[in-house]
């Protein structure tokens, strides 16, 4: 009995996150009662004894379980611990964890994510979209832009220049506009959905460049030349990592700079001879000023004793003898400025390296830190465009294209397509917005910007894939009328660049996040590389025992929220959300014993077991969303019209987490604890977590279909033009118009059932051109009255024009061909890619 009841309250101590001298206290009256019961007998003693003293070695430190226990268990931590390179373990150290921290804990804090400072926009953000963002927008023909002048035109450079929008988030004081970075990404997100290449022409200055770098990094001389110069569009950036052999991996970037004397403006100066190699660099054809991404190296010693400096960031001016650069890539028909930039051996001084000499060596740290603030808006923003632009041009194209007498968005196939249409694009807009407010309250999430990234731009994908599915052939024909083509084929810039979603959902996510992110991975990472054994013994005495309390615990609360549906865990009461709470709270004690449980025994092989961290991955993006889309609802008062889409998308999450889960547990690479882990995680079986039904499928659905606020809310922040000569308006006037005559068209089509061909007079309804004869036979048989034949024939040649495709002459397409024949010729470059 002693240690039945030993046992009994260290679990419920453990569970309830109770230790030191209080846990020590609880065991202790514990064993006595238990040996009261058991009337002292001897094998009672010597068990709970024992197992009392062990107890009390492991909650209470001191000499025993420090020199006993802790020393020898440091040693083999040290071998099971990753070994990290320079650069992931700069990487490790750059960022900051908020929210992401929770989910890693296994015991997120709902209170805290309702209640943090969310995103929000200043009138004056507010003002520069309605005014400026809006006038951008009606200037841009995407058409023109990408089949026609290759570039966006002059007046649209002009304009971005002369409005600020290269300096969205440089300091007013230094000519910018001091935006938040919420409002940087409501500006790009809105272009994105009138013009992608014009979206990432503005976007790019202001995430990862020299702008970014020096505001944060630059030197008091380099901020106040640069910035006022790139701010009002006098400078135009780039920023130069990719190298054809390394990718994006600054650590194996072949491009370098030398230290030397040279000359620059008539005087000797000590600086660098730089060589380099770069590929795919937005902006880099008109760029002025090209960043770059180099390993410095100081053979001579004029610095110091060190031959390599490591990885530095320095800016070149384009004019600088020696600088190639102008020649473009077409990244899949956009066209924004994107190209190969090189050099060999072209001198720059000390001054123009970001954050001067001091900074030599420092650039990899600096590089994370802006490209988590990059990452965390650009492509995320491009992303949830897409769904806002698919949502409301193809809810509206499903109500206003008919077939067999019925708009094809009554159609249960065309609904399952529509349907994750609305819901992704709901959950895009919520995690966008949930990481924007971290970046405003200065948050530097490494992490959250990797799951945006990687998610956002893979949902994007799947949101225009099925918006080409319901649109069909009117999609699939190129040209001035197709609303959809430019966003279908900027899917894969999403998906590759800034980290390819393949490494980003297998390596970055949890590779990162499972160190970064948990409470007690840094530390006992630090003890394990110090130097002073003493030092190194202490300080992992005083947090391995922790540990291992809190994977116990996280372990004992996953199964058991599993048994009870989490009946036991407090959530708040707020949205009548109870059970997506409870559920949310088991699975993050799941994947937090989960990760612990695979530190432990995978260790350094993390990096090797590729589907195992991508599975992990994607279980942490759905505990994300599923937060993002609870605080979105919050901060919005949780209106009942968003409800649909609100559980759509936590069920949604939870299918999906639990399948991922699911397939982690069953694939795990230590064999022997299969099954051990699916007792644990699924002690009742994968199942009951299904996904939405098809009554909640038909109501989302409907969100983007039904002329409501719900359908508004989805869309907000798109470009709205209604103008029947634009590709996206002609849509949305046929749209306006079909609901202003409904009833009408109802009439029409109940008369028109009613008759035979004969009695139509001939009226072909599948000809589009006899629609006034219609009109005028629906007048003659009074269905409709006089006043109202103008607004029907309006809206049958809307709904008949939407439907049209463009059409080009086969003469002019020949003259075109005859014309560009040989004008597109292929820059050489110099093949050093060995180098």
């Amino acid at each position: 009995m002693s240690v039945l009841l030993l046992l009994i309250s260290a679990l419920v101590l453990v569970y309830l996150g109770i230790g030191g001298t209080t846990a020590m206290a609880v065991m202790v009256i514990a064993t006595l009662v238990g040996l009261f019961q058991d009337d002292f007998h001897i094998l009672s003693i010597l068990f709970g004894g024992g197992l009392l003293a062990l107890a009390y070695v492991l909650l209470m430190p001191g000499p025993l379980r420090t020199n006993k226990l802790s020393r020898p268990l440091l040693g083999w931590v040290r071998n099971k611990l990753p070994t990290l390179s320079d650069t992931e373990r700069e990487a490790l150290n750059s960022g900051t964890v908020d929210w992401d921290g929770e989910l890693f804990s296994g015991q997120p804090d709902w209170q805290k994510l309702l209640s943090t400072r969310p995103a929000k926009l200043s009138e004056e953000e507010q003002a520069f979209l309605d005014g400026p963002v809006e006038t951008l927008c009606a200037m841009l023909d995407d058409w023109k832009i990408t089949h026609e002048d290759y570039d966006l035109p002059d007046k649209v450079w002009k304009y971005i220049r002369e409005n600020g929008f290269f300096g969205l988030m440089i300091p007013k004081e230094q000519g910018g506009k001091g935006f938040s970075h919420t409002a940087h990404s409501e500006i790009v997100m809105k272009i994105s959905t009138r013009s992608v290449s014009t979206a990432v022409t503005v976007m790019v200055p202001n995430s990862l460049g020299p702008g970014e770098l020096l505001m944060e990094y630059g030197t008091d001389d380099q901020k106040q030349y640069y910035l006022p110069r790139l701010a009002g569009g006098e400078e135009i950036p780039c920023f130069a990592l990719t190298s054809p052999v390394a990718g994006s991996d600054a650590g194996a970037i072949p491009d370098k700079g030398i230290v030397c004397k040279g000359e620059w403006k008539g005087k000797e100066v000590l600086g660098l001879k730089v060589t380099w190699n770069k590929r795919y660099i937005t902006l880099a054809p008109v760029a002025t000023l090209i960043g770059l991404a180099i390993k410095v190296y100081d053979p001579d010693h004029l610095l110091g004793d060190q031959d390599k400096i490591g990885v530095t960031c320095v800016m070149v001016p384009r004019d600088t003898e020696g600088v190639n650069a102008g020649a473009r890539h077409l990244p899949m028909n956009t066209v924004f400025m994107n190209g190969p930039t090189w050099g060999n051996d072209v001198f720059i001084p000390m001054e123009q390296v970001i954050g001067g000499q001091d900074m030599l060596g420092q650039g990899w740290k600096m590089l994370l830190e802006c490209l988590s603030i990059g990452r965390s808006v650009s492509l995320p923003a491009l992303g949830t465009g897409a769904g806002k632009m698919a949502s409301l041009a193809t809810g509206s194209y499903s109500y206003v294209r008919e077939q067999f007498g019925r708009s094809i968005s009554q159609f249960e196939g065309v609904q399952e397509a529509l349907e994750p249409i609305a819901g992704y694009t709901y959950m895009m807009d919520a995690a966008r917005l949930l990481t924007a407010g971290m970046l405003d309250r200065n948050v530097r999430p490494s992490v959250p910007s990797a799951i945006l990234k990687y998610r956002n731009t893979d949902l994007m994908r799947e949101v225009i894939n099925h918006a080409m599915d319901v649109v069909a052939g009117r999609g699939v024909i190129t040209g001035p009328r197709n609303f959809l083509a430019r966003g279908y084929q900027a899917v894969p810039i999403g998906i590759t660049v800034e980290g390819a979603n393949i490494l980003t959902r297998s390596l970055m996510v949890f590779g990162q996040g499972a160190i970064r992110c948990h409470p007690f991975i840094v530390d006992e990472i630090e003890a394990a590389g110090m130097e002073d054994q003493s030092e190194a013994v202490k300080k992992f005495d005083g947090v391995f025992y922790r540990h291992i309390a809190h994977t116990t615990r996280n372990a004992l609360r996953s199964t058991v929220l599993a048994l009870t549906c989490g009946l036991l865990e407090p959530v708040p009461r707020e949205g009548d959300l109870a059970r997506y709470y409870r559920q949310l709270a088991r699975f993050s004690a799941a994947f937090a014993t989960l990760t612990d449980i695979t530190l432990l025994t995978i260790g350094g092989g993390l990096k090797a077991r590729q589907r195992l961290s991508g599975r992990m991955a994607d279980c942490l993006v759905q505990l994300y969303y599923a937060s993002a889309v609870i605080k979105m609802w919050h901060e919005e008062g949780y209106p009942g019209d968003q409800r649909p889409l609100v559980e759509w998308s936590l069920q949604t999450c939870l299918r999906d987490l639990q399948a991922s889960m699911r397939e982690m547990v069953i694939n795990f690479p230590v064999k022997a604890l299969r099954w051990p882990l699916r007792v644990m995680v699924f002690p009742l079986g994968a199942t009951g977590l299904n996904g939405p039904d098809d009554t909640l499928g038909t109501e989302v659905a409907s969100t983007i279909v039904k002329d409501a606020p719900v359908r508004k809310r989805i869309s907000q922040g798109a470009y709205i033009n209604t103008d029947p000569d634009d590709p996206l308006g002609r849509v949305l006037n046929a749209y306006r118009l079909a609901n202003e005559t409904r009833g009408l068209r109802d009439r029409l089509h109940e008369a028109i059932r009613k008759r035979d061909a004969e009695e139509l007079g001939g009226i072909d309804l599948l000809l589009g051109h006899q629609r006034k004869e219609l009109v005028d036979w629906a007048l003659e048989q009074k269905v409709i009255k006089e006043d109202e034949a103008d607004k029907l024939l309006e809206a049958l040649t809307a709904l008949y024009d939407v439907i049209r495709v463009d059409a080009f002459d086969a003469e002019g397409l020949k003259s075109l061909a005859r014309s560009s024949r040989g004008k597109r010729k292929v820059v050489e470059r110099p093949a050093r890619d060995e180098e």
